[in-house]
């Protein structure tokens, strides 16, 4: 199932995967999904745990082989480009990368050294990261010493020391405390914005790529099953409601007389219509209450939230 506004085709595609398919031993991990991802934008992939998030990133990345299926990155066959396609692209896994002797700067200048940057370049590019970062205070503290955000913000910024132009995040905020999962969300949200990176995410935050991806892929079981905006894979799933309050009582009886299908809370003196939550919906009931005569105290707009699409969408989420 997948909603594809108009303008999407208009962008050139910074990733595209035609057919991937997985196996290991006799466990198909991938069965077939396809992927086009513009560039200078977030996509999010989400799925239960054993979907095959991991191993989709793993082979977008060069880091595994495919079974079968054409996959282009950065304009390079991934096949017959590796090389070309790792030159473009930073990977930040589930586990940091940070050597724990050394410092923010010897990491940084180690992954310049790794990218066959010369001394000068790989200096002023660690330094602009750090500044970057907000990690020029503690350049010179052992990264062991580094609490969970810290080393985050650290693989992060080794990631970007070979200038990707699409950047692979596994996971990258598991195990940060909110404070520091925001701060990471406004990272990615400049290196998009300012930079004009690509990223491909996979998460269990379903709040995070609620807030960050420009467009989300559902993976369950191999399979693409959803594919859309955040706002378009909210309306697949049913539950979306108007909720109006009302003073006392005999208004909320008069005005539950005129919606067959609502329902009435008589304690919290407020009804509940089921609709779509379109502006025309809104419009419609009150234009109803305002021909009867009935006032309301006041009126919520509930459409369901990615957790709901998780659920109904996903059937591993219950396994």
């Amino acid at each position: 199932m997948t909603l594809t506004p108009a303008s999407a085709t208009l962008t050139a595609s910074a990733i595209t995967a035609t057919g991937l398919t997985k196996s290991y031993g006799g466990k198909t991990v991938l069965r077939g999904i396809d992927l086009t991802i513009p560039e200078g934008t977030v996509f999010a992939l989400l799925g239960p745990n054993g979907a095959g998030k991991t191993t989709a990133v793993q082979i977008l990345s060069t880091l595994i082989p495919a079974d079968d299926g054409a996959v282009r990155v950065a304009g390079h066959d991934l096949v017959r480009e590796g090389g070309a396609v790792r030159a473009a692209i930073g990977v930040t896994g589930q586990f940091s990368a940070v050597d724990n002797l050394l410092t923010a700067r010897e990491n940084l200048l180690l992954m310049a050294d790794l990218n066959h940057l010369g001394r000068r370049e790989g200096r002023s590019r660690a330094e602009e990261l750090l500044r970057r970062f907000d990690l020029t205070e503690v350049a010179t503290r052992p990264a062991v010493t580094f609490s969970g955000g810290m080393r985050r913000k650290l693989d992060l910024a080794m990631t970007l020391v070979g200038a990707p132009r699409i950047i692979f995040l596994d996971e990258p905020t598991t195990g940060l405390d909110p404070r520091s999962r925001r701060t990471m969300w406004e990272i990615i949200r400049g290196l998009v914005a300012d930079h004009g990176v690509t990223v491909f995410l996979t998460t269990q935050y379903l709040e995070e790529a609620d807030q960050l991806a420009d467009r989300i892929a559902l993976l369950d079981d191999g399979r693409i099953v959803a594919e859309g905006t955040a706002e378009q894979l909210k309306r697949l799933i049913p539950g979306g409601h108007l909720r109006l309050r009302f003073a006392g009582p005999a208004e909320l009886a008069a005005a539950a007389a005129h919606f067959t299908y609502a329902a009435a809370d008589e304690e919290a003196l407020a009804l509940s219509i089921p609709g779509d939550n379109s502006v025309i919906t809104v419009k419609a009931v009150l234009d109803v209450l305002d021909n009867a005569g009935v006032r309301a105290e006041s009126l919520t707009v509930h459409t369901p939230d990615l957790d709901d699409v998780f659920l109904t969408l996903t059937e591993g989420a219950s396994r």
